[in-house]
């Protein structure tokens, strides 16, 4: 783990790497992924168990591939973190693609949530709405062990606009008082957060622990939902925020069929761009009971 020192070290890197042009930095990520795949042997291995899990039908030798695509988009996501965090907007705007309709948001008379799946380039959300569209947001997040870090973190990602977070320990309360407020909710439900307000849906045909709480509340405040993917682009090309139009029958009233909905839509999203997607997060590490654990 980083102590202070280190992660002041490396946030004094990520700021002299966002100088550099975007085919430079992805040329370095690239390399970084390098050696992530080699040293980092436990994510490499739950990577590798997600794909055999998720993709039966390839045999492992392409699931190996796969995955050692995946950490290079993961190598990249975090030297490029530093654009984020400094580059001028002007910048930013220039190397993002936004295709579909951002503005559906801030036209809907009805409280938003966007839903944003756990791809490698997911934090360019943050510049694509708070530059792309005027509704403010609120966005729920894991404090970081590292102080210096977390600091960092925040301030990055509060620098593009109008944005409330709040500590995903505090609850739905202050969630729901900023969406009164007209804030959109982005919602990131994609993960093994345990069996609170939860329930088994199959991800990839394999029951997946998976939040209810979307549905719920996206049905409770009459919500519309709109669903946002980002696409890193190959070497110095940018992002591609893609706006989807909401979804069909969500919510419906029906939390387990709404996560069925949600799953089946996000394998269609992943099947486009399977090395993106975050494999290294241990999806399936609740198991219903008596079933052996899959990592």
């Amino acid at each position: 783990m980083l102590g202070r020192l280190g992660a002041y070290a490396a946030i004094a890197l990520l700021w002299l790497l966002h100088w550099l042009p975007l085919s430079v930095l992805a040329l370095l990520g690239r390399g970084l992924g390098a050696l992530l795949w080699r040293f980092a042997g436990a994510r490499r291995r739950v990577a590798l168990r997600n794909l055999e899990l998720c993709f039966p039908e390839l045999d492992p030798a392409a699931r190996r591939r796969l995955a050692r695509e995946h950490f290079g988009w993961m190598g990249r996501s975090i030297l490029e973190r530093g654009l984020l965090w400094f580059a001028p907007m002007a910048r930013l705007q220039r190397l993002l693609k936004v295709e579909g309709d951002l503005q559906q948001a801030e036209r809907s008379t009805q409280p938003v949530m966007w839903l944003l799946p756990h791809f490698a380039g997911l934090e360019w959300v943050a510049p694509g709405l708070l530059l792309g569209q005027k509704r403010p947001v609120v966005d729920v997040y894991q404090r970081q062990s590292n102080a210096v870090l977390d600091a960092a973190l925040m301030k990055g990602r509060g620098r593009f606009g109008d944005t409330r977070f709040v500590n995903r320990h505090h609850g739905i309360r202050p969630v729901l008082k900023h969406i009164k407020d007209g804030c959109g909710f982005v919602n990131a439900p994609d993960m093994d957060f345990g069996r609170k307000d939860s329930a088994f849906v199959p991800f990839f045909g394999v029951p997946a622990c998976t939040l209810l709480a979307p549905g719920k509340l996206a049905h409770t405040l009459g919500m519309t939902v709109l669903p946002l993917t980002v696409t890193m682009l190959p070497g110095g090309q940018g992002y591609r925020l893609t706006a989807h139009p909401p979804l069909a029958d969500y919510p419906s009233g029906d939390a387990m069929h709404d996560a069925h909905t949600l799953h089946r839509w996000l394998e269609a999203r992943i099947r486009e761009q399977p090395a993106q997607y975050l494999w290294v997060h241990k999806r399936f590490k609740t198991r219903p009971d008596g079933e052996a654990p899959l990592y």
